[in-house]
C-alpha cells in the first residue's frame, strides 16, 4: 500500500508541475488582451454633392471609437448641409456601445440625437453590424423615439479592389418608418432609399483617399407627399467628389 500511495503522490505531482506552467502562461497573456485599449477618428465622407436640379450639399459621415476588443464606446455622427441656404439639412449624432457576438457581428445599443429641419428628436437604439458572406459590410439599427415613433435601417457596403490603391465601393441605404412623423416629414412604409458608386485612390498609408462618384436619392409613399408638400423634392442624382480619412 505504501509503495502505491507514494506512486499516487508521485504521479499527482508530476501532473502539477505540468500544469502549472500553462496556467502561468496563460493568465497573464488573458489580462494582457483584456487590458489592451484603442481608439480610432474617421470620416468616412466628407464630400462636396451637386445634384440635377442644381442643388449643392456639404456631406460628412465619420465617428470616433474607443474601447477593447469585448466593449467598443462609439460614437458616431452624420450631416447634410445646404450650401445655397446655408443651413443643415439633417444632422444626426449617434452614442453606442458595442460588444462582440460572434466571430463576425457585434451587438450595439445607445441613444441618437436628430436636429432635422422641424423639431429636434432622441432616440433609443439596438443594432447589429458586421460582415455578411461575400465581404459585404452591414449596419442595422432598430429606432425608437422620445415621441414614441418605430423606425429602422438597413446599410451594406462592397468594397472591390481593382489594384493596392484603386478601389470601387457601392453602398445602399434604407430607411422604413413603423409610424408617421409628419412634424420631421417622415411617412410610414418604405421612407427613402440612397445609392452610391465611388471611386477611390488611397494615399497616405491609406489614411487620407480621395474619391469621385455619384449618388442617387430618392423618397417613397408618405414621405415623397410629404416633401411635394413642403416643396422638396422625391428623387435626386448626385456627382460626388470628397475624400475619406482615418486617423
Amino acid at each position: 500500500m505504501s509503495r502505491l500511495t507514494a506512486s499516487l503522490c508521485g504521479l499527482s505531482l508530476v501532473a502539477v508541475a505540468a500544469a502549472t506552467p500553462a496556467i502561468a502562461q496563460e493568465d497573464p497573456a488573458k489580462k494582457s488582451q483584456t487590458a489592451k485599449t484603442f481608439w480610432g477618428v474617421s470620416a468616412e465622407k466628407l464630400e462636396y454633392r451637386y445634384s440635377d436640379d442644381d442643388e449643392e450639399l456639404g456631406v460628412i459621415e465619420g465617428g470616433a471609437y474607443y474601447g477593447t476588443d469585448e466593449l467598443k464606446l462609439h460614437w458616431m455622427f452624420t450631416g447634410e448641409w445646404e450650401i445655397e441656404e446655408d443651413v443643415w439639412e439633417t444632422l444626426e449624432n449617434q452614442l453606442v456601445g458595442q460588444i462582440p457576438i460572434s466571430d463576425f457581428w457585434d451587438a450595439k445599443a445607445g441613444v441618437r440625437f436628430d436636429t432635422p429641419r422641424g423639431p429636434d428628436r432622441t432616440y433609443g437604439v439596438i443594432g447589429l453590424t458586421g460582415l455578411a458572406p461575400q465581404w459585404v459590410e452591414v449596419d442595422t439599427n432598430l429606432y425608437v423615439s422620445n415621441e414614441g415613433d418605430a423606425s429602422a435601417d438597413f446599410e451594406a457596403e462592397y468594397e472591390l479592389l481593382i489594384t493596392n490603391y484603386w478601389i470601387v465601393s457601392a453602398n445602399f441605404e434604407s430607411l422604413v418608418a413603423f409610424s408617421e412623423d409628419k412634424e420631421i416629414g417622415v411617412g410610414k412604409g418604405l421612407s427613402s432609399t440612397e445609392l452610391g458608386l465611388r471611386l477611390s485612390y488611397d494615399l497616405i498609408g491609406r489614411a487620407f483617399a480621395p474619391y469621385v462618384g455619384i449618388a442617387h436619392e430618392r423618397k417613397y409613399g408618405d414621405t415623397a407627399d410629404l416633401a411635394e408638400d413642403s416643396g422638396g423634392s422625391t428623387e435626386d442624382w448626385f456627382a460626388v467628389v470628397g475624400a475619406r480619412v482615418m486617423f
